[in-house]
């Protein structure tokens, strides 16, 4: 039961954090361009790769990586959204914008996994040096 309050707990904070990061979606693009999903994916992307890559060296328990990665990141990343955004931007005609968003979210997440793990070996051999 434990591990099942963490997991929706973590949820319950990426939802929030979703919800806030999506709201700059009418802000920035006036809804042209999905750029609140758009953002939220590729930087649950960095944070998934950032923290996989950070937690092969630093060893947390099973909880609490469920409460982050299922829980906080699943909560957090919207690939579903980013499906029905896609299929309403094909549906409304706008073919350009659909393939660019396919091409831009994907390519986008696929390199943010890959820096993300980058960066945290980075970090974790500057913290080694300097111990």
């Amino acid at each position: 039961m434990a591990k099942i309050l963490f997991i929706a707990f973590g949820g319950a904070v990426g939802t929030v954090f979703r919800y806030i990061i999506s709201g700059f979606d009418y802000r920035w693009s006036q809804g042209i361009f999905p750029i609140g999903t758009f953002i939220v994916n590729a930087t649950g992307c960095l944070i998934i790769g950032f923290l996989w890559g950070l937690f092969e060296r630093i060893n947390i328990s099973s909880p609490m990586r469920m409460f982050i990665f299922i829980g906080i990141l699943g909560g957090y990343t919207t690939f579903s959204t980013f499906a029905l955004e896609t299929m309403n931007l094909i549906k409304d005609g706008e073919f350009k914008v659909a393939v660019l968003n396919i091409l831009a979210t994907n390519m986008l997440s696929c390199v943010a996994v890959f820096l993300g793990v980058f960066i945290a070996r980075f970090f974790i051999r500057l913290i080694l040096d300097v111990l």
